[in-house]
């Protein structure tokens, strides 16, 4: 353990406590990882974790009469902080219940298997804790829109989205009618005109996005295209972002508010690495999906 932090971890049956004490001042604790997730909450020198066994990545492994669950805590660091990236191992053994199995993963939204990345993707409730009681949206109201990747083994991955269009089509051709909603790498333009926004991450390995209904194809069915890139989270640049514009603030990056300057292109054009973009797209790391149909209707009608 490092001199200037304390982590106490306590096992419960099926769950997991960690607080995290730091002595740096210029440590940001809302920067710390426990696998993908994000920390329940922080303070200036605290953040602290209640999390599932069966969430965030933990690693799970039988060895005769025990079951041992990992994961690794990490700090992921600015580029232009004083403060190093680390990362700590946390563990929690127990004895093998006798009547243990493994639990099968049923997913809840569209689902697109990518090599062993399974991408889910799909329209939400108000409070994103299920799936769209209505597909029917009124003009001006919020589209709740969750996006997450699993990955059995990977390391922690940040679920990105790219780019999201809309269209009346559930196959975009040259000739499609398209209203852009997400482009540039990741820049969220319906943020600029309306209530659109990027939720607060509760995984890195989700990715929520509040979107305002908007003035297209009323009344017809509606399909959004996007596309989904599963990235390093120590790996962000002006590609490989998620950003949204704010009033009184400008463009913020969602993940980090120190490294909101990524966005500054986003009034430009956010050059692309060919070379690590072609590489990502050959090891699966990107993945096109569709959602919907669902359609936009009149306040009136």
């Amino acid at each position: 353990m490092a001199v200037y932090a304390d982590m106490k971890v306590d096992c419960g049956p099926d769950f997991v406590t960690l607080m995290w004490t730091e002595s740096r001042p210029q440590a940001d604790t809302s920067l710390l990882r426990l696998g993908n997730c994000f920390p329940t909450s922080f303070s200036a020198g605290e953040a602290y974790f209640y999390v599932d066994l069966t969430d965030c990545n933990f690693r799970r492994l039988v060895t005769g009469d025990a079951l041992v669950y990992s994961n690794d805590l990490t700090y992921v660091a600015s580029a232009d902080s004083y403060n190093l990236a680390f990362t700590h191992p946390v563990v929690c053994a127990y004895d093998r219940p006798k009547d243990w199995y493994a639990t099968i993963y049923d997913p809840v939204f569209k689902t697109y298997s990518l090599g062993d990345l399974q991408f889910n993707i799909g329209l939400m409730n108000d409070d994103f804790s299920g799936p769209a009681e209505s597909t029917r949206f009124p003009l001006g109201s919020i589209i709740p829109i969750m996006g997450s990747v699993v990955q059995e083994t990977h390391q922690p991955l940040l679920l990105l989205l790219e780019e999201c269009v809309a269209a009346t089509t559930p196959e975009l051709y040259p000739e499609s009618t398209m209203y852009p909603i997400i482009s540039n790498k990741g820049c969220l333009l319906e943020s600029v005109s309306s209530r659109s926004k990027f939720e607060p991450r509760q995984k890195s390995s989700e990715i929520r996005l509040s979107l305002q209904t908007f003035t297209f194809a009323m009344g017809e069915e509606v399909f959004i295209h996007c596309k989904l890139l599963a990235w390093d989270p120590n790996g962000l640049d002006s590609t490989k972002k998620a950003c949204h514009f704010v009033e009184g603030h400008g463009w913020e990056l969602l993940d980090n508010l120190a490294q909101s300057n990524l966005c500054d292109c986003c009034e430009s054009k956010c050059k692309s690495r060919r070379q690590r973009s072609v590489a990502s797209e050959k090891h699966g790391m990107v993945h096109k999906a569709v959602i919907g149909p669902f359609t936009i209707t009149d306040l009136n009608s």
